[in-house]
């Protein structure tokens, strides 16, 4: 028996996502608000349905993909009226720890389970199905829900109890913040010296300067052809939804009592970079802010 997943928010990011769910033999029942989100979903082979209520009926599992934790709060307080017991909801945004916590809170008990399974991987990740999963929740219900986000993914990850994906998100993206940041400005030094962009690429990504913001997705075009900087800095990750993660590591560091200065300094960079009109471009474009700052 094919099993019907539900799928809430068919964006950028969930209309790939759950097309290859599709392709992996299960039934999608897609909803989103947006019409030309469904127009494009129904094209991949999502059932697409008009209501929350008509996209769940029947549904074993429930994915949502949103904006932010107001929204997901939203749907998953009306889910809890709807669903049907034995459903396992899976909540792939990227939000605040808080509103993750109070979304697993909704369905506690046996009837349940609830995981929350932010990605990284950007658009590209998303339509060739090789996103990584940062899982919070139990371990049964990381046991039922881990063959479907096999099938969106190809490393997922327990991190721990509910709320830990997504603690674990932003402190990852916080770390990719600082360190595109760090890149940026090391080649703009790099120009100011002399130095070609292929000479400073053969040493920073053989030597100790190594990172991923070098080696796969360097902010200058040329040695990695695949970068963003080779397409006119066309998003994988947009500088908005960078600033958006830097911001929730923010709060979360504030709650926490924690220390992060070069994360609060990357928050200032990405935000003045998005008030200066380039939220939609790639996050790596930030390279810019750093020659312009030079005039």
């Amino acid at each position: 028996m094919v099993e019907t997943i539900a799928f809430i928010g068919l964006g950028n990011m969930g209309g790939p996502m759950a097309a290859n769910l599709v392709k992996a033999g299960f039934r999608v029942q897609g909803f989103d608000r947006a019409a030309a989100s469904l127009e494009a979903a129904a094209k991949t082979g999502i059932a697409i349905c008009k209501t929350l209520a008509e996209a769940v009926a029947g549904a074993g599992t429930v994915i949502t993909m949103l904006p932010s934790g107001k929204h997901v709060l939203s749907v998953w307080t009306e889910l809890a009226g709807i669903v049907k017991a034995g459903t396992l909801l899976i909540d792939c945004s990227t939000i605040d720890v808080e509103s993750a916590r109070k979304a697993h809170g909704l369905f506690s008990g046996d009837s349940f389970r609830s995981l929350d399974a932010p990605v990284s991987g950007g658009t590209g990740g998303a339509a060739a199905g090789t996103l990584t999963f940062m899982v919070g929740g139990t371990q049964g219900a990381f046991e039922r829900g881990e063959p479907i986000l096999q099938s969106m993914g190809k490393r997922i990850v327990h991190c721990g109890d509910a709320g830990a994906g997504q603690a674990a998100k932003i402190c990852n993206n916080m770390i990719l913040g600082i360190t595109m940041a760090g890149v940026g400005e090391a080649f703009v030094l790099a120009e100011k010296l002399g130095l070609s962009h292929q000479a400073l690429f053969d040493v920073a990504s053989t030597s100790s300067g190594q990172c991923w913001s070098i080696t796969t997705y360097c902010p200058v075009p040329g040695p990695v052809p695949n970068s963003p900087a080779n397409n006119d800095y066309r998003p994988g990750f947009a500088t908005a939804l960078m600033l958006k993660d830097l911001k929730l590591a923010q709060e979360a560091a504030l709650a926490a009592g924690a220390s992060t200065p070069l994360g609060s300094q990357a928050a200032q960079l990405y935000g003045l970079f998005d008030k200066l009109g380039h939220g939609g471009e790639d996050f790596s474009a930030i390279i810019k802010f750093f020659r312009e700052a030079e005039g």
